[in-house]
């Protein structure tokens, strides 16, 4: 994040909106630190996990700014999941997601990162939190069907299938590619997280098998305007999710509240809800989880 985003984040973010000065120390040592020691540094997360992040982790450092990074749905996470359900995690990144779901919530993850210096640290962040046992890695990318695509490596957060005019770069990696319905062939899992980078459709095309599975329950899903680089418009994700039986929600947790949306939010993350009386038994009967001094 650029400094006036991240002090605008700060300033609005649930956790921090009101120890704003708290928040903004936090980040001036992370700033420092980096400069200074430049190396992975093992920081406190939530609940007794922890995060390996290094300078120029703009999702992570998020997490150590403000405790959860991506609120709404981090906060939905923690509040649906139990130890007996599963999680899947498509673009996982350094697993911050599989983090939460495993080591707080106690669920089992199923995860896929295709681009291989990021699933290395993702690696580590299961070791470090003795998580072998409930998360299962997968060095890949998801797709319509099986085979191989090329990936960006050096762009952080927003690594992408390839496309044309990124073929020919030093910064491309062929992965291999399977579907959704080869990743999870015998059990749904109850919340399943979809970060591609604009590759949501292509994920979606190879789970026609689990989208019909009642067992899940939510999907949160990025649609943000990056499909058009796919030549896909966003909003026929949306009525592909809406024939499955899923509606558009955003969630408060500090108020363990979900409202009802017309459409996708263009800027993030979207909630989208299955069975949703279910889902809000969950929610409600959630412990209460403490980050930052802020019990909810």
């Amino acid at each position: 994040m650029r400094l006036t985003q991240t002090l605008r984040y700060l300033s609005s973010h649930p956790l921090t909106r009101d120890r704003k000065l708290a928040a903004y120390w936090r980040f001036i040592k992370w700033q420092a630190g980096t400069r200074l020691f430049p190396f992975p540094v093992l920081y406190p997360f939530v609940a007794g996990t922890s995060l390996l992040v290094r300078k120029g982790m703009a999702g992570a450092t998020g997490n150590i700014y403000a405790g959860l990074h991506e609120f709404s749905e981090m906060g939905f996470l923690l509040h649906l999941l139990r130890p007996e359900d599963l999680f899947g995690d498509i673009g996982a990144n350094i697993g911050a997601f599989s983090v939460l779901a495993s080591g707080v919530a106690g669920a089992g993850s199923i995860s896929a990162e295709p681009v291989l210096s990021t699933f290395l640290h993702f690696k580590n962040n299961v070791a470090v939190n003795d998580l072998e046992s409930k998360v299962q890695l997968h060095n890949c990318g998801v797709g319509a069907e099986p085979g191989k695509l090329y990936f960006t490596r050096d762009l952080d957060t927003i690594n992408h299938v390839a496309v044309e005019g990124e073929m020919n770069s030093k910064e491309v990696d062929a992965v291999d590619i399977i579907t959704l319905d080869q990743l999870f062939p015998s059990r749904a899992p109850v919340l399943l997280k979809i970060d591609v980078e604009g590759f949501e459709m292509s994920v979606l095309q190879g789970a026609k098998r689990l989208l019909n599975e009642s067992g899940l329950k939510a999907i949160i899903i990025e649609l943000n305007g990056a499909c058009g680089r796919y030549g896909i418009k966003e909003e026929d994700i949306h009525q592909l999710l809406l024939s499955y039986g899923f509606r558009p929600m955003s969630y408060l947790p500090l108020d363990r509240k979900l409202e009802s949306l017309v459409t996708f939010d263009p800027h993030g993350n979207t909630i989208y809800i299955r069975d949703e009386a279910w889902v809000k038994e969950r929610l409600n009967s959630a412990k209460k989880r403490n980050i930052l001094n802020k019990v909810f």
